[in-house]
């Protein structure tokens, strides 16, 4: 393939098995627009992937991908934590080795897609924005632009957490996820459950009694906002119903105000009330879920995103 060309398709980047890269596989074939699956799961185990000194020299599984016409960064799969990803056995047998492996996976997977990125190809979402990603430092970027956050602590120290729940309410979970949210209480701050820091940093943040939103912005503009209805303080896994919303106008432009900080092409925020009745941004998801919610609130957030996807391709 020579320089400069397009393959015309557009490049699925995450697990074949993912119901999100296959949903959107099927509607872009349903609009007449070729997806290639670059399953990073099974790199490198089964996908072949190599990578030339040319800008658009890109193979994948024998093909020449060059310059796709758009790209869905669904996941790279690059650590052994990785949602899907099971690495129980070589982390067992050698550590070391499997985590310089994946050392070396997630940099060709990352110099993929920033060659790709660096080549004008569109992006959903750019790897530019990977940084932004970590909540320490997203939600002061939205603060410094003048959105509204919670207030936040991110701490091993025990009396700067004793410091800052003196303030009020205040919730608690991991800094990068993976537990749900919980609310301090007076033995969390006892010696002896303070001393747990010393393993890992934890995020602390004014509670926020009111309700939950989830909006997904897509290109500039806002395609859906949800209100998810639980009675849990982490609505995930306690959703009692999600409904479709009409955002306040001054909501809908902070919504799209965030993903011009942070660098992102599509997202799904989350939005939760304060009790003066400020919506408060809490996360910008880099690959946001939309199927879930599309079926229980009757969105097309789907829809919305492969025919923008189509739309690079020529299409719609």
């Amino acid at each position: 393939m020579t320089r400069g060309t397009r393959t015309g398709a557009v490049a699925l980047v995450g697990s074949s098995e993912d119901p999100h890269i296959r949903e959107v596989a099927r509607r872009l074939g349903a609009e007449g627009v070729e997806a290639v699956v670059l399953d990073t799961l099974a790199f490198p185990d089964e996908t072949r992937l190599s990578l030339t000194d040319d800008v658009d020299g890109i193979i994948a599984d024998g093909r020449p991908l060059g310059r796709p016409a758009a790209v869905y960064v669904r996941g790279l799969h690059a650590g052994p934590l990785a949602f899907g990803v099971d690495a129980q056995e070589a982390m067992d047998a050698d550590w070391r080795t499997t985590l310089t492996a994946f050392r070396e996976k997630a940099t060709l997977l990352m110099g993929l897609m920033s060659r790709w990125e660096h080549l004008g190809v569109p992006m959903y979402n750019p790897p530019s924005s990977d940084w932004l990603m970590h909540k320490p430092v997203q939600l002061s970027a939205l603060k410094a632009a003048g959105l509204p956050v919670p207030r936040t602590l991110w701490s091993n120290d025990a009396e700067a957490v004793r410091r800052f729940a003196a303030g009020g309410r205040v919730a608690y979970k991991p800094v990068m996820g993976g537990a749900a949210t919980r609310e301090l209480t007076a033995e969390d701050l006892t010696d002896e459950r303070l001393a747990a820091l010393a393993g890992a940093p934890v995020t602390f943040q004014e509670l926020l009694p009111g309700e939950d939103l989830r909006v997904y912005v897509l290109d500039g503009e806002v395609i859906a906002s949800l209100r998810i209805v639980t009675s849990a303080l982490d609505f995930r896994q306690n959703e009692e119903r999600i409904e479709q919303v009409a955002l306040p106008p001054e909501v809908a432009r902070d919504c799209v105000k965030a993903c011009e900080v942070l660098g992102l092409r599509w997202t799904g925020l989350d939005l939760k009330r304060g009790a003066d009745g400020v919506p408060r941004f809490l996360e910008l998801n880099g690959s946001a879920m939309f199927l879930g919610f599309d079926a229980r609130a009757g969105s097309d957030i789907a829809g919305h995103f492969v025919r923008a996807l189509a739309r690079h391709a020529g299409r719609g």
